[in-house]
């Protein structure tokens, strides 16, 4: 039976196995799918050894996503754009790099929450792998202006630098987190935080004019979530977390292995009264 595996430190908590079951029991597929907890600088040992005993595909999460896209030996468009892969598929010595964050909050933002990126302004706070993801398929929206905010703004200014002039589009700003002041800077429809403020136990310190009237997009989920919860008391518009995300990047990993895209509403739908009834 073909094997899968979902990877990453920590990994504990993952819903990627109940999502990639119900997957394969909704489209008649006959898969395993696991989780591995590798150490830091083991993956590339932990790779070569599920590439040996015949597995078929990984999901990749934190911290291993830069690893990944090193390690394989063909890479998908969007991983490339990246410089990161959180989908590999394996058949025989081939392993090919994907990334389907972005196609997934894409799909989520747009088709489950009904906001179109056309002509918004956008705002994405945090500069490293996990908006590295989003540029691009956010970008293809054609949103008017899309602003990079970072605590070190070296790193947005090199993000911005990478997607300038993609499309021929060059809204795309680098900021400071310490400038965003209600002075100095329009209200943006769209928030997203892409930071990993949820992480730690440290108080949530932005402006809340950020919030007011906008519709913000935490891609954390549940109890991580705590920029979404943070928005929704200071008059976001919209607040929602990345658990559709989450579920709309897996169906497209599963598309890949698997050939078939399957629905994601359903899994979607038992997973946040799952994550309610938990906190």
């Amino acid at each position: 039976m073909d094997r899968y595996c979902v990877v990453g430190n920590p990994i504990e908590h993952s819903l990627s196995p109940q999502i990639h079951q119900e997957f394969a029991a909704q489209t008649d597929q006959a898969l395993v799918y696991e989780k591995a907890h590798v150490e830091l600088g083991g993956f590339a040992q932990f790779l070569q050894e599920f590439v040996a005993s015949g597995g078929r595909g990984l999901n990749i999460t934190v911290p291993f996503k830069v690893d990944a896209f090193q390690l394989a030996t063909q890479r998908h468009g969007l991983a490339n754009i990246a410089n990161a892969v959180n989908t590999l598929s394996i058949d025989g010595d081939n392993v090919i790099g994907y990334n389907t964050d972005g196609v997934g909050f894409v799909r989520d933002l747009d088709q489950r929450h009904g906001f179109q990126l056309q002509g918004k302004s956008v705002l994405i706070l945090g500069a490293g792998g996990a908006c590295r993801g989003i540029v691009e398929p956010l970008l293809s929206g054609n949103p008017s202006q899309v602003t990079i905010a970072n605590r070190t703004l070296a790193n947005a200014q090199a993000l911005r630098d990478l997607f300038v002039g993609r499309h021929g589009y060059e809204r795309i700003e680098a900021v400071g987190v310490d400038t965003l002041t209600e002075d100095g800077h329009s209200h943006y429809d769209l928030v997203v935080n892409s930071t990993s403020q949820g992480l730690s136990s440290e108080a949530i310190e932005l402006p809340v004019f950020l919030a007011r009237g906008a519709f913000c997009y935490d891609m954390s989920y549940g109890a991580k979530a705590k920029f979404a919860l943070w928005a929704e008391a200071h008059g976001a518009l919209v607040s929602v977390d990345g658990l559709g995300m989450l579920v709309e990047q897996a169906a497209e990993s599963f598309k890949i292995w698997r050939g078939v895209r399957p629905d994601t509403e359903e899994i979607y739908q038992r997973l946040k009264k799952q994550i309610g009834a938990e906190l």
